[in-house]
């Protein structure tokens, strides 16, 4: 019963050991943030949305994903020129999203201009800059921001509960690392 033990044992610390390097790994590759446009409201007219205002509460970095949720029988999503983007003109749009759900991956420093191509959407104020910062600037995602109305916050979700961690700021990495880190605690336990 010795060897088996001392086996298992060892076999248990080779898992740990391979769930640390697994996380090393991973910190130096998926720290891209996701955003959910406009937050719960998403990307509509309706309810007079502040998207300067939401994009303002953000810090984004290059690799961040901005995903924009909306009818797609109402609304589309149109990256433009600053021009165009001043102007609400979607006569040349540098590209066009119309799934409902678009999730676009911000590539390149400095400003990101997005309109509704829908006639009159852009001049309501469906239309968002989003500025990525620079890498010599917070290396880190901005925090959720805090509940309003007085709420209480809600408790922080779980580190397997990735997509609504996704969402609100969190990193891949931070995710995975937590929930490896778990498991090997539990393993070496």
């Amino acid at each position: 019963m010795g060897g088996g033990a001392a086996t298992a044992t060892a076999a248990a610390r080779r898992a740990a050991l391979a769930a640390l390097l697994a996380v090393a790994v991973l910190a130096g590759v998926a720290s891209a943030a996701v955003y959910e446009v406009g937050d719960k409201t998403g990307w509509t007219v309706m309810g007079n949305p502040n998207y300067a205002a939401w994009a303002a509460s953000k810090t984004f970095h290059k690799k961040d994903v901005v995903v924009f949720t909306y009818n797609k029988q109402y609304h589309n999503v149109m990256a433009v020129s600053k021009a165009d983007y001043k102007n609400c003109d979607a006569n040349k749009p540098i590209a066009t999203w119309s799934t409902g759900n678009d999730s676009v991956v911000l590539n390149t420093t400095g400003h990101h201009y997005f309109i509704c191509g829908f006639t009159g959407h852009c001049a309501a104020g469906q239309k968002v800059d989003i500025r990525v910062a620079s890498s010599s600037a917070a290396s880190s995602p901005a925090p959720a921001p805090a509940p309003s109305g007085g709420a209480t916050a809600a408790p922080s979700p779980h580190p397997n509960a990735a997509p609504k961690a996704l969402l609100a700021g969190r990193s891949v990495a931070a995710t995975v690392a937590a929930s490896l880190l778990s498991l090997a605690a539990a393993v070496l336990a």
